[in-house]
């Protein structure tokens, strides 16, 4: 059985670290709308890349970097339609995926993969990716733990430091995105948005420190994916919604504390 489910115990450590990080910003940042913007428009990049034969997690990155630009300068820019047009790129991302995946000759059988998520089916290559980005968050969040807390909190603050707020804000958009490519083949599309902010929304309950919310985050994905991860091996379902209600069982009884 170890063998069957150790690549994804990994994937699910590595994806747990990128949730701290992330889904804690994406958290007191409420930016859980433009996270499901990125994370469903994505699914544009799957398109493109079955399309034109190229690497689907290259081709995913490179569409969802430009959504999260595209989302910046729209959050930024157009604050009195931000909510309209975050749910118009939400819609225009899904759309290029499947015009392009109907043009695209053949059956494609790993196209549930990515839009549910089946973290029994992580490759090597998949782990790799994750390991890179994983490192590269912890690199930003080491550098720019206090500019993150003060555009969480005080963007004003900033400004007045002279330190460029939406170039920041952009920057946490583009670590957003990457995070979902390198999670979408284990999660999948239409689940991701509830794992990346379920556990820090419980974190935040119980901490008071923001790189202790962080750190409990972390921790909390690791319980629900290596559950997740047990069940579905044991029983031979799909672990994404298994994990997602473990997760979505916890956050209820969180709210159970005052």
């Amino acid at each position: 059985m170890w063998e069957l489910i150790q690549n994804s115990i990994y994937a699910g450590i590595l994806i747990s670290i990128a949730i701290g990080i992330i889904g804690s910003l994406i958290v007191i940042n409420k930016a859980s709308s433009i996270t499901g913007s990125i994370a469903h428009g994505s699914f544009g990049g799957v398109g493109i890349g079955m399309f034109f034969g190229i690497n689907i997690l290259f081709s995913t990155s490179i569409f969802t970097i430009f959504l999260a630009i595209l989302l910046s300068i729209v959050t930024i820019k157009f604050k009195h339609r931000q909510d309209s047009l975050i749910s118009v790129i939400w819609a225009l991302g899904m759309s290029i995926g499947i015009i392009f995946v109907s043009l695209t000759p053949g059956y494609h059988s790993d196209l549930m993969s990515y839009l549910f998520g089946n973290i029994l089916l992580i490759e090597n290559q998949d782990l790799l990716m994750m390991f890179g980005v994983d490192i590269l968050l912890l690199i930003s969040i080491i550098l720019l733990y206090n500019r993150f807390l003060l555009m969480s909190y005080d963007k004003e603050f900033l400004f007045l430091r002279g330190i460029n707020a939406n170039l920041l804000y952009t920057y946490f958009l583009i670590l957003t995105a990457l995070t979902i490519v390198m999670s979408v083949r284990a999660i999948g599309i239409i689940l991701i948005l509830a794992l990346f902010t379920i556990p820090p929304i419980i974190a935040e309950k119980f901490t008071k420190k923001f790189y202790s919310m962080m750190i409990l985050s972390a921790i909390l994905s690791a319980i629900f994916i290596t559950s997740g991860i047990l069940i579905s091996a044991n029983y031979d379902i799909s672990p994404t919604p298994v994990i997602v209600m473990i997760s979505s069982l916890a956050l209820f009884l969180s709210m159970l504390k005052k």
